[in-house]
């Protein structure tokens, strides 16, 4: 169900609980929106924060930023409430906390069908415990609603035991494995938070990691950090430009019945013209959502 080249540098966590967040995010220049009404909500007004949510999405504003509505894990006594009131939000997903089965992806799934969500309605996943990454290729192709991961970078260094270091070294085998798992399903994978707000060169580092790695962006927890995720995320001018010559010149070549050719001496194949257009396609959905928050 996802959409590759649809632009997700940067997601940014909102608290359902506040509605002046809400409506600032409206403004923001983040490429989504994680609405949340888990860890940012205390107990007591996860069902105020319920509502505000609903009616903040059911209103718009927020253009054409891809809104995902974090919900409370079905054991809670809001996660049935929060899944079908999502449903029929008109939010592009819903966001499931500590997926560690492909059952518990299904089990949202059928509440969601229950519930009048549409067809194109997503499901993702936050991959935030052992036994979640673990279980990263069975979630992965548990339902055709599938759209992507979410790493959740914190909670996992807690259960791993690990430090959260600036390479992240210990993380790696775990952003790896995700990865793995939903590229072989085509779905997004965003990389976890930068707790570190006062740290902007670790910051830019962690997006660079994550970039090389193969996450589409990153999710954020402050908007001070959105303009440097989206920098970091996006194709540069000289790469743009570079796809197209290679996309015109092997199309070019295919004219003459050949499958490679060779552009400033390097060897160009179908793999790097799939890229290509994959890189084209990007900068493209870039510059439209972009037009759209001007």
């Amino acid at each position: 169900m996802a959409t590759t080249a649809r632009p997700r540098r940067s997601v940014l966590y909102m608290p359902g609980s506040n509605p002046r967040a809400l409506d600032k995010a409206r403004t923001l220049a983040a490429d989504g929106l994680i609405l949340d009404l888990e860890d940012a909500v205390a107990p007591d007004a996860k069902e105020d924060a319920r509502r505000q949510v609903i009616e903040a999405v059911r209103a718009g504003g927020y253009g054409k930023r891809e809104l995902l509505i974090r919900v409370n894990s079905l054991a809670t006594p809001w996660g049935h409430a929060d899944v079908a009131a999502a449903s029929a939000s008109g939010a592009d997903a819903i966001l499931i906390p500590k997926v560690e089965s492909a059952d518990a992806v299904r089990l949202v799934e059928a509440i969601m069908a229950a519930s009048g969500a549409p067809a194109d309605m997503a499901i993702w996943c936050m991959m935030e415990t052992p036994r979640g990454i673990l279980a990263a290729p069975e979630i992965a192709a548990a339902s055709p609603r599938l759209g992507g991961f979410v790493m959740g970078t914190s909670d996992l260094a807690k259960d791993l035991h690990c430090a959260h270091t600036r390479e992240r070294l210990p993380l790696l085998t775990s952003l790896g494995l995700t990865l793995l798992a939903a590229r072989a399903h085509g779905l997004a994978a965003i990389d976890g938070v930068h707790l570190d707000l006062a740290d902007d060169e670790g910051f830019e580092y962690a997006c660079r990691q994550g970039l090389e790695l193969g996450f589409d962006g990153k999710t954020l927890i402050h908007p001070k950090t959105i303009a440097a995720a989206n920098r970091v995320f996006a194709p540069g001018e000289a790469e743009i430009a570079w796809s197209k010559t290679i996309i015109a010149a092997h199309a070019e070549a295919a004219t003459q019945g050949k499958g490679v050719v060779v552009v400033d001496g390097k060897l160009i194949e179908n793999l790097h013209v799939e890229n290509a257009r994959r890189i084209v396609a990007l900068a493209e959905r870039i510059a439209l959502l972009e037009a759209d928050l001007s």
